[in-house]
């Protein structure tokens, strides 16, 4: 079932950007009298699913679930139909149009797509407000990751600034760090200042780290390992751990401290049962591990959660600066994934990878939420300057109207082959990432 509700809702995700990012398209020639030939969700190569004309053009639905496409009347496009422009140039063609008007016809897939984006974050905003955990609020520091670790961090550590610059939703930080290029965090360490400095070497392995920064928890028993050192002690689900060899602890990163430095021997744990305090020999293994699996826990009954409700009037600034610092953070992406030396390019991935961005139950924000991220993505890749691509054509236009010089049908076409390749290899390459993760991992 969980994997039927992630399909449903990448298929739904990418039909909605699909028909918006094309009818954008479709949009600006309808409205310079362009004739539009063909309106598809999908590809339809050899047959559709289904189809129907109304007036000059045929809408359908192919059976190939990796786009769509708005065909144009007299334009060169990734369907690669030449024999078009044998002919004379008709009035009603994309070729005679004047530059400017193919130019729109051009952004307005990309238009569409922003516009989108900022309808949704207007949406979300508006529907559910601001909710988060305000790093000034984590009164207790933070738990950190091994690799966090290496480069300086401690557990406890509470975070002060980022770059000189006070981030106030923790769960920003690592990305302040990484495309913000902050590489100096101010921390408080057992009440005094402390500068952590971060290597530009760290950057490849955070980019890889999911558990960089955390929330600290309390160690509640979720599950025992059978076989392992709990279940030998007697430990059950929902026990409480209170203190190791005496020494009171009350976060998991303490008892996971704690049980490192008890490899291959014997931790005396002390627990909450039922409201009795009790206590247990638990073997740890040699790789400092008892065996047991943590509870979740409701952070509300630990953490304060910032909440803000919005009128909608104050909804759509919020809502069009989080669309268009979006646009920002995505662009300090793709600088990150063409640097090599980061090798994040590793990291990008292709349908799984989007599958993998939805949860195992339908929610409503966080599927509102990836929508609009994925609208901005769609944006900012066909914007970029690669033939097929819609800004490759963007280029040529520009190009035309600065020097008055129409690139040559022939020379069109092989601009089109030579995108056509260039995106077959990202999409390769995407989903060959996938499929190697899901076979070494």
């Amino acid at each position: 079932m969980e994997v039927f509700i992630k399909v449903l809702q990448v298929l739904t995700c990418f039909s909605l950007l699909v028909l918006v990012h094309e009818f954008g398209h479709f949009l600006f020639a309808k409205i310079f009298h362009t004739r539009v030939e063909k309106f598809y969700l999908f590809f339809n190569p050899w047959f559709s699913i289904f189809k129907f004309r109304i007036g000059e053009t045929e809408y359908g639905m192919g059976w190939v679930p990796f786009g769509g496409y708005c065909k144009i009347a007299g334009m060169v496009d990734e369907s690669m139909d030449t024999d078009q422009m044998k002919s004379e140039p008709k009035p009603w063609e994309y070729r005679s149009k004047p530059a400017w008007q193919r130019l729109l016809i051009i952004v307005g897939g990309v238009l569409m797509n922003i516009v989108l984006a900022i309808g949704i974050y207007i949406g979300i905003t508006y529907a559910w407000g601001d909710s988060y955990i305000r790093t000034k609020d984590v009164e207790h520091g933070f738990m950190f990751s091994e690799v966090a670790h290496e480069i300086g961090f401690r557990d406890g550590d509470k975070v002060l600034s980022v770059g000189g610059e006070y981030v106030d939703n923790y769960g920003q930080i690592p990305a302040v760090i990484l495309l913000d290029d902050a590489r100096e965090v101010q921390v408080e360490r057992n009440g005094a200042p402390v500068t952590v400095t971060i290597d530009t070497k760290y950057i490849k392995s955070m980019l890889k780290d999911k558990g960089f920064i955390n929330l600290r928890t309390p160690f509640v028993v979720g599950k025992v390992l059978p076989g392992g050192g709990a279940a030998a002690a007697g430990l059950t689900e929902g026990d409480s751990l209170v203190a190791v060899d005496g020494v009171p602890m009350r976060w998991f990163d303490e008892f996971r401290t704690a049980f490192a430095e008890h490899k291959g021997d014997t931790a005396q744990v002390t627990f909450v049962r039922g409201g009795e305090r009790m206590t247990a020999a638990v073997p740890v293994s040699a790789e400092g591990q008892a065996g047991i699996f943590l509870a979740g826990v409701n952070l509300a009954d630990i953490y304060k959660i910032s909440t803000r409700q919005y009128s909608f009037l104050e909804a759509v600034p919020v809502g069009v600066e989080r669309a268009f610092t979006s646009i920002g953070s995505y662009l300090k992406q793709l600088k990150l994934i063409v640097s090599p030396e980061t090798e994040a390019y590793k990291s990008v991935g292709g349908i799984i990878a989007m599958g993998n961005f939805f949860p195992g139950e339908w929610n409503w924000l966080q599927f509102w939420q990836i929508t609009a991220l994925i609208s901005i993505m769609l944006a900012v890749l066909n914007i970029l300057p690669i033939p097929m691509l819609d800004g490759g054509h963007m280029v040529f236009i520009l190009y035309e109207m600065i020097t008055r010089r129409t690139p040559s049908d022939k020379f069109m076409e092989r601009a089109q082959l030579v995108g056509m390749v260039i995106v077959f290899g990202i999409v390769i390459l995407a989903n060959g990432n996938d499929i190697l993760k899901l076979i070494f991992n």
